[in-house]
């Protein structure tokens, strides 16, 4: 009987050179040559009689054929994954690998504790943790899971809330010391404010904030602007350098150690939505709907050991 999956091997190369972002990274990994995988490639696309790599001198990506084919192929590889993380559990322990990405926020100050509970609780399942505050291409980028802050206007993915994070203003007691007074929207607007930089636009995020019992979306006049990584704001703020705007979650170390002090508690700021997202497509394994389970529980009111709520 002729073998009916022999290319299986030239499966798993496309699927590593995609996930690593090129024919030169993914031979790095398998400890071969970038010309080894790229015949790979071309025998599968050869079998499947269309293209699946765009390729350039540049540039690589995946052809709409290819982006359906990796979507595939990696849930039947999950599928032959978890099946032989089931046989060689043990006494009906769960199993597994979950690929989950968050944002730098959350990657930090958040979800250490939440990943500890779920540890503890399944200790076989394996976990890859990305933080970023890129938004990942789940399907694209083999993740299974990803912590997403704010508004969730892409309505294709699957999200379940985990919090509404309070925010606030804070600064340095140095920096308050001089700041002269501190109580209305108008002595917010004289100060020095340190503000981040969205990563999809390069732009201001604005202040959401309530004034007069209205709400408005405030572009603060930013003396200073961080970008990519939004825990920037709380350590220029610790060094007496303005005023920012950031969950309270992300300063609660720094106001304990008295680095810095909240301001303007006059100014309510918006909460923050934190949602754990996946692709409806996805078929998620035991593990990645039991990390799901674990966040969603853990981030009820009084849960996270260590963490105060508001």
């Amino acid at each position: 009987m002729p073998r009916k999956f022999d290319h299986l091997s030239d499966v798993e190369v496309l699927l590593n050179v995609v996930e690593h972002g090129s024919l030169t990274a993914a031979a790095v990994v398998l400890a071969t040559t970038p010309s080894v995988l790229s015949r790979a490639v071309a025998r599968l696309e050869a079998r499947l009689g269309t293209q699946l790599l765009r390729r350039t001198t540049r540039s690589m990506g995946l052809t709409e054929a290819g982006r359906q084919y990796v979507d595939e192929a990696r849930a039947a590889f999950a599928l032959l994954d978890e099946a032989e993380h089931a046989i060689r559990g043990s006494a009906g322990q769960l199993t597994g690998r979950v690929r989950l990405s968050a944002p730098t926020s959350y990657g930090h100050q958040r979800l250490p504790a939440l990943l500890a509970i779920f540890a503890r609780q399944y200790p076989l399942v394996q976990l890859e943790l990305n933080i970023t505050n890129r938004n990942v291409d789940l399907a694209a980028e083999g993740f299974d899971l990803a912590i997403r802050s704010g508004p969730l206007p892409d309505s294709s993915m699957v999200a379940h809330r985990l919090e509404d994070a309070r925010v606030v203003l804070s600064a340095s007691p140095a920096y308050v010391a001089q700041a002269g007074p501190l109580e209305t929207f108008e002595d917010l607007q004289r100060q020095r404010c340190i503000a981040f930089l969205r990563p999809s636009t390069g732009r201001v995020s604005p202040w959401h904030l309530q004034v007069d019992g209205r709400e408005i979306d405030w572009i603060p006049p930013s003396a200073l602007a961080v970008s990519d990584d939004v825990m920037g704001v709380v350590s220029l703020a610790e060094q007496g350098l303005g005023i920012t705007m950031c969950p309270q979650f992300m300063i609660e170390r720094s106001v304990e150690s008295g680095r810095l002090v909240e301001v303007l508690p006059q100014l309510p700021c918006r909460n923050r939505p934190f949602s754990v997202v996946f692709a409806p497509h996805r078929n998620l394994s035991p593990a990645a709907r039991a990390l799901i389970d674990t966040l969603v529980a853990a981030t009820r009111p009084q849960k996270i050991p260590g963490q105060s709520r508001s």
